[in-house]
């Protein structure tokens, strides 16, 4: 308040007695009037806040939580949950989201894709939400488990390379040959999209938080981690 002469501190309802102090302080100390806004806690079906994930807090800052990982924590919410947070956190029209209110079992996963995707695009932006959805549907389209996929380190100076000669630096082929054929044949794929040109490069704008997934033939995925 003394710096900024900031009068409105906002939180979450479970930091109303916090504000209220705070307001009280300034009151008391400054003879200045100060006010508190609280908003509803975003809680699960059972009470709980959200916001947690398994390595801490869902901040919307991608250098404090991927934007892979904040998708994934949406794409993760319980089924009953998914379209109560639709009405709460995205612009998805009221008749889409009742028509989801319907689906049940695995058919729930299309509305869990579907939040996902909305409420990473609104903070981080559609490209950003475009390839962490790519980059999941990639993954575990093959049963893939994110912290299983084996991974190589990438130099800034291998952008612009040919994925043959990616693949075969890092012995991810045995040959240039085998490289080529592999993608001549239809069997490389970047982010769950196909490599169709031969000599296609690898990119910076293909990384998503500096990760690139690759997927040779039909089971086989390899982690690409671009240097810092």
């Amino acid at each position: 308040f003394r710096r900024y002469g900031c009068r409105l501190q906002a939180g979450g309802d479970d930091q109303w007695s916090n504000i209220i102090a705070g307001s009280e302080l300034i009151r008391r100390k400054d003879r200045e009037a100060a006010y508190g806004l609280t908003f509803k806690l975003l809680e699960t079906s059972d009470g709980q806040k959200m916001g947690k994930t398994a390595k801490g807090a869902l901040w919307l800052d991608e250098n404090k939580c991927s934007v892979y990982d904040f998708y994934q924590y949406w794409r993760n919410v319980a089924d009953a949950d998914v379209t109560k947070c639709m009405r709460m956190l995205t612009f998805i029209g009221m008749d889409e989201i009742r028509a989801y209110d319907k689906l049940e079992g695995a058919a729930m996963n299309e509305a869990k894709i579907r939040l996902a995707y909305e409420v990473t695009a609104l903070v981080h932006g559609h490209d950003k939400a475009k390839k962490a959805e790519e980059a999941a549907r990639a993954l575990f389209a093959g049963g893939g488990d994110d912290a299983s996929v084996p991974w190589e380190t990438v130099s800034r100076a291998e952008l612009g390379s040919s994925f043959i000669d990616v693949l075969t630096g890092h012995g991810l082929t045995k040959s240039k040959g085998e490289a080529r054929r592999l993608i001549e044949q239809g069997g490389l794929y970047v982010n769950d999209s196909p490599v169709a040109e031969l000599f296609a490069s690898l990119e910076e704008d293909l990384f998503t938080d500096g990760q690139v997934l690759l997927r040779l033939g039909k089971k086989r995925y390899v982690k690409l981690v671009l240097e810092d």
